[in-house]
């Protein structure tokens, strides 16, 4: 007898609010065998199931995938592989699964590497992507800031090497968001300085926790500890004032 094969569900649960995960999701969640959260080869704790936590019913499975936080291509490719392989087992018996991502999955998230090498090698077991709010999002909200409007740009980039993405832009986007603000803040405050937008910039850290932090001044970033969970929203221009036509 033919198994219909089961379906994998990558999930954002968004930023840390458990009341910003979508309806979809707790759906989804209410109706898997299993689910997959990814933590460092160091260890298992995962921020995504316990944002989760509440909807997923006590008899479901929770598994842990371990990915290396390490800069050896190989061994993080080996990896994502590894976990690919695992989960499309698990699909290919008959089961449903979801796996378990911070905002959204297809920002900045381990579901991207996971969700390439379920369509290399498994294309015939079926992905369905779940969308979540990102940090980006919620901290716009959080600071009451608008993003873009009219035919303005936005451009989105890790900041974990500075400020060198948005100083190598020769026409600089109309609002800049540096996801993983944390390490090298004197480079992305050089890179704002330099592009006119420090003036319109503002820090989120811990985006919708309840330690949530709003930082109005950047550059005081610069003499505090690196927290990962730092996000920085900068404009060229005032984000209140009217709209030039």
């Amino acid at each position: 007898m033919t198994i219909k094969p089961g379906t994998l569900y990558g999930i954002g649960v968004g930023p840390g609010d458990p009341d910003l995960l979508t309806v979809k999701a707790i759906h989804v969640l209410q109706k898997v065998d299993i689910v997959y959260t990814a933590a460092s080869t160091k260890n298992d704790y995962s921020l995504a199931v316990n944002i989760a936590r509440a909807h997923i019913p006590a008899e479901t499975e929770i598994r842990t995938l371990a990915f290396p936080m390490t800069k050896d291509r190989h061994a993080t490719h080996q990896a994502w592989e590894a976990n690919a392989r695992t989960i499309a087992a698990v699909t290919a018996a008959g089961r449903q699964a979801a796996f378990l991502t911070l905002g959204d999955p297809l920002t900045f998230s381990t579901f991207g590497y996971i969700l390439k090498y379920m369509r290399r090698l498994f294309p015939d077991l079926p992905v369905v992507t779940v969308p979540g709010i990102t940090a980006y999002q919620a901290s716009a909200a959080a600071l009451n800031m608008p993003l873009v409007e009219g035919e303005q740009s936005l451009l989105v980039v890790s900041g974990a090497y500075g400020g060198n993405r948005l100083a190598g832009q020769i026409e600089k986007p109309d609002t800049v968001v540096f996801m993983k603000a944390y390490r090298n803040v004197n480079g992305i405050c050089a890179a704002l300085e330099n592009a006119d937008m420090l003036a319109h910039s503002a820090g989120v850290v811990r985006c919708s926790l309840p330690e949530q932090e709003i930082v109005a001044d950047v550059k005081t970033l610069e003499s505090r500890s690196p927290n990962y969970w730092t996000l920085i929203i900068a404009r060229k221009t005032d984000p209140y004032a009217p709209q030039e036509e």
